[in-house]
Order: structure tokens, then C-alpha cells, then sequence
């Protein structure tokens, strides 16, 4: 068996590193995600400091809030 190691990058390294406090779980980020995003375009100075800090830790989630963000700013015609 071989064993491909990658180096990790710095940003992974800061997001390994970062503060999960106060904790908020992918499905219930998902579950606030679509009021989070509204909001945010209503007030664009608005932060929820559970769903920042998920959403600085989860590329994922993170991937998700952009990608309905952008929607709302611009939809599909």
C-alpha cells in the first residue's frame, strides 16, 4: 500500500485551527441558511456570530450560503 501525503495549505491550517465557539451543526445551518442569506441582503451589516463562525470553519456550508447569495442578488431569468 502507498501513501500520497499532501502538505497542508495555510488556510487549511487556519480553519483547522479555528475557534468552533459558539457551535452551530451543518444541519442546522442548513436549516437557517435560506433566513440568514435574506437578511444579510436586507442588512448587509447583519452577523449571527453561530452561523459565521460555521460558515468560516465548513467549505462546504460556506459554498452553499455563496451560491444562494448570489442567487438572490442576481436570479435566473
Amino acid at each position: 500500500m502507498t501513501s500520497t501525503t499532501r502538505p497542508l495549505t495555510d488556510d487549511t491550517v487556519v480553519r483547522l485551527l479555528l475557534d468552533t465557539d459558539p457551535y452551530l451543526s451543518c444541519d442546522d445551518c442548513f436549516a437557517q441558511l435560506d433566513q440568514y442569506v435574506e437578511r444579510r441582503v436586507r442588512e448587509p451589516g447583519y452577523e449571527e456570530p453561530r452561523m459565521r463562525t460555521h460558515l468560516d470553519g465548513c467549505g462546504a456550508c460556506a459554498e452553499e450560503a455563496e451560491t444562494l447569495l448570489s442567487l438572490v442578488l442576481d436570479p435566473p431569468r
